[in-house]
């Protein structure tokens, strides 16, 4: 198992902790004309949304200034509340119909290579917008044709209709993030079902597409956790991973366990290749979508 010594968890780390020196980013303040401002005007001007935001991303800053952004589909508000995520919890709006077309013609006018869309769980909706995310897949197409694309979709609760809608756009990268260990589920995402992520996970792969998951530290995993929920999600065909510290968004989330140094964070990115993961990113400050374009040229190369 991990070499690497042991700490006691930290109990009930406050949000406004002092962060450890490599937890710390260095902020890019926009300019006129620069890829920030850029990115931050088409989003604004078309109304849309973005995980990076919504999410409160550390790497916001990193990600538009190369001009890169995961839009949020859907509206930003969820079904579901998980004691880790930072989105709006409640009753959502209906769907914007013509939001797939302004995605499509950001994405066009940012002459973006590749592109990330995420969305908040809607099971509020028959397909659990599903049907959202084909149409803004298949407005891309139309103005973007280069433009690979990459979804991160919630578990439509495992619905074989939904995922069959998806699966007809032809996204090239499907990523469901499993978030965290099989025994901390009950706990931090009390809606979702550890064992119907493997199942949607594994559905994917079969159906031939590039299947990628997400795994959070520092919500109180052990190493023997990280071990079989890396292991699960080889098995249940992921073979892009991304691994990343949790940060708490605010008071009433579930509290930061551990900060995770960088090089457990590079233990675990050893440990899944010699698995047979093919891309791997695993740092404190990894997201989802973190140098997605990168990663993805690497796997489809």
């Amino acid at each position: 198992m991990n070499p690497l010594k042991k700490k006691p968890r930290s109990k009930n780390i406050s949000p406004r902790v002092d962060l450890p020196s490599w937890m710390k980013v260095r902020v890019s303040f926009p300019t006129e004309g620069d890829a920030l401002s850029k990115v931050r005007e088409e989003v604004e001007s078309k109304k849309l949304h973005t995980v990076c935001e919504s999410a409160s991303c550390p790497n916001l800053n990193h990600c538009w200034n190369r001009r890169t952004a995961t839009y949020m589909l859907s509206g930003d508000i969820c079904t579901r509340r998980c004691q880790y995520c930072d989105v709006a919890f409640g009753k959502p709006n209906p769907l914007d119909l013509e939001e797939p077309e302004r995605v499509a013609r950001s994405v066009a006018e940012l002459e973006l290579r590749h592109v990330v869309l995420t969305a908040v769980n809607r099971d509020d909706l028959k397909d659990g917008g599903a049907g959202h995310f084909a149409e803004t897949i298949t407005k891309i197409k139309t103005y973007r044709p280069t433009c690979s694309i990459e979804v991160l979709i919630p578990d439509f609760k495992a619905k074989e209709d939904s995922l069959q809608i998806l699966y007809a756009a032809k996204p090239n990268i499907i990523n469901h993030n499993i978030e965290t260990v099989e025994r901390l589920f009950p706990t931090i995402t009390p809606q979702k079902n550890y064992k119907r992520s493997l199942e949607v996970l594994s559905h994917i792969a079969k159906h031939g597409f590039l299947t990628k998951s997400g795994l959070i530290l520092g919500l109180g995993e052990t190493d023997e956790d990280v071990k079989q929920c890396l292991e699960d999600l080889f098995t249940h065909g992921v073979r892009m991973l991304t691994i990343g510290q949790y940060l708490q968004p605010g008071p009433t989330h579930y509290p930061v366990q551990e900060f995770v140094k960088p090089e457990t964070f590079d233990f675990w990115k050893e440990f899944a290749y010699r698995i047979g993961f093919k891309t791997v990113a695993s740092g404190p400050l990894v997201r989802s979508s973190y140098h997605a374009e990168e990663y993805f040229s690497e796997k489809a190369n």
